[in-house]
């Protein structure tokens, strides 16, 4: 028996509102290789420390203007005057150790532009350049972290970046397709593993 193409598709169980259900169909999960964007999600995950994605997502409009829509050359450049803006606008996240760690990882990103040639080269080196496909049964199933979250904590921290604990990592790894972490059951992990050609049949792995 096929299912019927009627039926409610089974989603992620966090996609629990529309513009939620919008970012979980359309971008959690899907491989991103522009460093633009890569940069943007890297402060919007350090952003959410205490807070939850929901929050986050429904602030990423005023966060892009706020931030001069991610340009970490122009973000790198913010001095006092700027952070006392940031800090006085209540369509963000008014926190100053957050809103200094933006400025700092423009920063240390740019550097990493210039010693690896992009930032999405530096990033996916981490994963073979290939999305790791989980297979997770429940959401319980999903660690908070992994071993290589750990690695990518570690490194960024070197090289300068702040809040980019291995928590933060792996919500990262997550949000740019570095591993798919929809659960089986949910349409947008068979949609996943279809249109990636470097698919590979492999045991849950806790990258």
């Amino acid at each position: 028996m096929t299912r019927s193409s009627t039926a409610p598709r089974i989603r992620c169980a966090w996609a629990t509102d529309a513009l939620l259900i919008q970012y979980h169909d359309s971008e959690w999960g899907v491989p991103v290789h522009d460093d633009r964007r890569l940069f943007e999600f890297l402060i919007l995950e350090g952003a959410q420390a205490g807070l939850s994605w929901r929050t986050i997502l429904h602030k990423r409009a005023a966060f892009r203007e706020a931030f001069d829509d991610f340009d970490a050359t122009a973000i790198s450049r913010y001095g006092t005057r700027k952070v006392h803006q940031l800090l006085k606008n209540p369509h963000i996240i008014r926190n100053r150790l957050k809103i200094q760690a933006a400025i700092t990882n423009a920063r240390a990103f740019l550097a990493v532009q210039q010693t690896f040639g992009s930032f999405d080269v530096y990033l996916w080196q981490m994963v073979k350049g290939r999305t790791i496909h989980n297979r997770w049964n429940t959401p319980q199933d999903v660690p908070c972290s992994t071993p290589t979250a750990a690695v990518m904590s570690q490194d960024l921290k070197r090289r300068g970046f702040a809040f980019v604990g291995p928590t933060i990592c792996y919500a990262f790894m997550q949000a740019i397709g570095m591993v798919n972490d929809h659960t089986t059951d949910c349409f947008r992990y068979h949609m996943l593993r279809k249109h990636d050609r470097s698919v590979s049949t492999l045991p849950p792995h806790r990258s």
